[in-house]
């Protein structure tokens, strides 16, 4: 049994593993490994993609998916206890939940597979399924240079922590006052741009809009990135902030498929983790 709270609670050869997992699942193997199972998930009503790939994943695979919303964990009734009785019936958690130490201490406390579904800080599932998108599509995704263009949040730490998890040479490109810990930061779009092969968005803060307002990904600023780049923005995206109308439009775009991996990875992930 294995959780996943972090990205870095994984090592490299775990992500590959979890990528094997994935062609299999695309080929068949492991249809019914869920039956009997059920899956508890905490999740707002708000998610759209994470939270429709699991459940659909759970179904395909034979599960049951028991939903809750978020708000649930925020009762007065100690944590402790209501882990203590999730455990007589679930099978795995998937918790959705600002707080990552919520998600911690249900990791500790449950004798069950945890499974971090989106925090404040970090996006673990989101950044496996990219990584594995990204394999299928470039000749050896871990020696590309990533570029990520937005503020310190769950989307950027989290390709901070895959990058210390697989080695990748990632950047940031910010406004003042919303950098990331110990990566090389561009505050100048055109030079961070340039030399790139993957550049992935965040979306920005209402209030934060006018610290970025030079920062927004074009086309042009994509025909500075190397030969073949990819413009990577993680939904939900908004055309006329962080990215361009043109730009998406363009060919630079990963395109909406590229998410479709979603499904898969977060399959394989419950089916790891069970292992």
């Amino acid at each position: 049994m294995k959780n996943l709270v972090r990205l870095t609670d994984f090592c490299a050869g775990d992500i590959y593993k979890i990528f094997d997992i994935a062609d299999e699942i695309n080929n068949g193997k492991y249809n019914g490994i869920l039956n009997g199972k059920s899956v508890v998930m905490f999740f707002p009503y708000t998610s759209i993609r994470t939270r429709l790939a699991f459940e659909k994943g759970i179904y395909l695979l034979g599960g049951q998916p028991v939903l809750f919303p978020n708000e649930t964990l925020g009762k007065k009734e100690d944590l402790k206890d209501v882990c203590g009785y999730l455990d007589n019936w679930a099978d795995i958690v998937i918790v959705r939940y600002g707080d990552i130490n919520i998600v911690e201490k249900m990791a500790g406390y449950l004798n069950v597979p945890v499974i971090n579904a989106m925090t404040d800080i970090n996006h673990p599932c989101e950044i496996i399924s990219d990584m594995y998108s990204l394999s299928k599509i470039r000749k050896d995704f871990v020696h590309d240079k990533y570029l990520f263009c937005g503020r310190s949040g769950n989307i950027g730490l989290s390709w901070k922590e895959a990058s210390a998890v697989m080695g990748l040479e990632l950047s940031q490109c910010c406004a003042k006052g919303y950098e990331m810990e110990d990566v090389h930061i561009y505050y100048n779009i055109e030079e961070a741009a340039r030399g790139k092969d993957i550049i992935c968005t965040d979306s920005i803060p209402h209030e934060a809009l006018k610290d970025f307002k030079d920062l927004q990904i074009t086309t042009e600023i994509m025909e500075m990135a190397n030969q073949g780049a990819i413009l990577n923005p993680c939904p939900p995206f908004y055309r006329g902030e962080e990215v361009s109308e043109s730009v998406v439009m363009s060919g630079y775009f990963a395109g909406y498929g590229f998410k479709k991996n979603l499904l898969a990875i977060q399959q394989a992930i419950m089916v790891y983790c069970l292992l």
